[in-house]
């Protein structure tokens, strides 16, 4: 402390925290070789109190107002002192503030998985995260158990030990709860005021620490756990997989009906195959393997013919065969399907060799001159 700090000293006696962070829990009031005046103005203001320590022990605290300084307001420095008809020089001891406030947007978290044994899915995984507001209710607890000597006491020199004491309590609770993973986000408000109040049991007559408000804002599952169970609501949602696969069945032979390109069919076989395995797995989850179901049939063959120099279609094999019949079709007329992939004469498929019949013999060869 410099020379007009010493005389400032000497001249003013008034002793305040104007506290403009939100986040000191407590304050040292700096004084020349900690002397104070007899008759020195004390102002502690709301949400403060003011606590003096002499020679190392706790002596005389204050709350809110405005006090001077005499023997008969501190009666416990004036016994520790040995003063009995009054003081007229100046007394060392130090002057804490501390501040009772609620200290707001503090967090919480489990910093690992709390293992725990679920009705639903067995042994399971679980982190959780939320919010707390803090205070300070006895300040010769807190003193003596957390700040000691220093001339400063913030928020973050304890709140690894508040976030460490929430988890432990987190961590007891939901291990004696009972209450399944799936039911945990509908009994937030109950536990979060349990978690509280466990929280403030090991704080409070300890570190002299209150938890007014505590809140739980999410339990999360493992990342793989919560896939598989968005797979298995994915799987309720579809319903009767039969009737979905019909549907999804239809959807294809109509694509492969406008798409002349050939996808429609290596869909259609694709489809075919996830849909199997969707059965396998319905099946494995419903705990008993359901009787073996016929696989779906083939979609028709589609064909296409060329008319005029166009292509018509897509056309079934009965409306292939009315064709022929009708004389639309004939052995010469060029057609084209997913399965052949190039224009043809339709006297040249397999497929459509029937619906001509047998070939006309040839003529016989002219007689020999």
């Amino acid at each position: 402390m410099g020379l007009f700090d010493k005389l400032r000293a000497e001249l003013i006696d008034i002793i305040e925290w104007v506290d403009d962070s939100r986040h000191t829990i407590a304050w040292r009031f700096p004084r020349y070789h900690n002397q104070i005046k007899n008759g020195a103005q004390l102002i502690v203001r709301p949400g403060q109190m003011a606590v003096f320590v002499h020679r190392g022990e706790l002596a005389d605290s204050f709350g809110p107002g405005h006090y001077e300084l005499k023997t008969d307001n501190l009666p416990i420095l004036s016994t520790m002192a040995g003063w009995k008809y009054g003081f007229d020089s100046p007394f060392k001891a130090e002057v804490y503030f501390v501040n009772t406030r609620q200290i707001t947007d503090l967090k919480w978290g489990t910093p690992n998985p709390i293992m725990m044994r679920d009705a639903d899915f067995g042994p399971i995984r679980l982190r959780a995260f939320g919010t707390y507001t803090m205070q300070a209710v006895d300040p010769k607890a807190l003193l003596t158990e957390l700040i000691g000597t220093d001339s400063s006491f913030e928020v973050d020199e304890i709140n690894e030990l508040m976030r460490a004491i929430i988890a432990s309590a987190f961590a007891d609770l939901v291990g004696s709860s009972n209450i399944s993973a799936l039911d945990l986000a509908a009994n937030y408000r109950e536990l979060s005021e349990q978690l509280r109040l466990a929280t403030v049991e090991r704080v409070d007559d300890e570190y002299g620490l209150n938890v007014p408000q505590l809140f739980i804002v999410n339990v999360s599952l493992p990342e793989e756990v919560e896939k598989a169970m968005d797979t298995r609501t994915s799987m309720g949602v579809i319903g009767d997989l039969d009737r979905f696969q019909q549907f999804q069945m239809g959807k294809a032979m109509t694509a492969a009906a406008e798409n002349p390109s050939g996808g429609g069919a290596a869909e259609g076989m694709g489809l075919g195959m996830g849909f199997a395995m969707a059965n396998k797995m319905a099946a494995g989850m419903g705990g008993t393997a359901p009787a073996a179901a016929a696989p779906p049939p083939l979609p028709a063959a589609v064909w296409h013919i060329a008319v005029n120099g166009k292509s018509e279609g897509p056309f079934d094999m009965n409306q292939m065969t009315q064709g022929a019949q009708a004389g639309q079709v004939n052995r010469a007329t060029l057609v084209w399907s997913p399965a052949i992939g190039q224009w043809t004469p339709a006297g040249e498929v397999a497929q459509l060799s029937m619906i001509f019949g047998p070939p006309s013999p040839p003529p016989p060869p002219p007689p020999a001159s």
